[in-house]
């Protein structure tokens, strides 16, 4: 396929507002964050527990915007079959520093193709909905849809109102919309990784073909 276009998280990278360095406030970046965390020994595996939840031992796994691999690697470690991608270059660089041995594939959402075969359940966390491309939503839902194996969901979370600089809001009907124009259907929403009840800032959402 054709280059794909530069996303929200790439420009406020380049803007200095976002990435593995820091933020335009000075703020420590999204990378340096977590791996302090996983220094002091923090629990931060909510998304990765509720993915292992939702399929059965073994199952192949697709992390889609891995960031530095804290999803990836936990699921690992709970015995999944992982593909992590991340197209960008110091996140990628930031997970092998920080999870070695884990491999992460420069790829961007809209380049997992066929080639990397189908998934039991794909993982897109972490806010990377709401840092694509302009205008490329509906493309990548859908390209993701195709990566599911008979019965795979596609488990999703962001924030709805932008949390950070360089994020867009995405309410709740527009995202459904998206997800209905992608031949997906929302098979349930939350309002975090412990399935508590839809709230007002943060979506957790579970997908699955129509």
């Amino acid at each position: 396929m054709s280059t794909p276009p530069p996303t929200r998280w790439s420009r406020a990278v380049a803007g200095g507002c976002a990435g593995a360095g820091t933020d335009g406030t000075g703020v420590p970046g999204y990378a340096e964050h977590f791996a302090a965390l996983v220094e002091q020994g923090a629990d931060f595996h909510a998304e990765a527990r509720l993915a292992d939840a939702l399929v059965g031992r073994g199952a192949r796994v697709l992390d889609v915007g891995a960031g530095m691999g804290r999803v990836a690697a936990e699921l690992v470690a709970r015995g999944h079959d992982v593909t992590a991608v991340e197209p960008d270059a110091d996140l990628r660089a930031q997970a092998a520093a920080t999870y070695p041995g884990l491999s992460v594939l420069p790829l961007d959402a809209l380049e997992v193709d066929d080639d990397l075969g189908d998934f039991d359940l794909v993982v897109c966390v972490g806010n990377v909905l709401v840092y694509l491309a302009e205008g490329t939503e509906v493309q990548v839902l859908a390209t993701l849809g195709r990566r599911l194996a008979p019965g795979g969901r596609i488990l999703a979370g962001f924030h709805l109102v932008s949390a950070r600089a360089g994020a867009r809001d995405y309410a709740p009907a527009e995202f459904e919309a998206d997800v209905a124009a992608a031949g997906l259907v929302v098979q349930g929403r939350f309002g975090g990784y412990d399935l508590a009840p839809p709230t007002d800032d943060y979506a957790v959402w579970l997908l699955g073909r129509a």
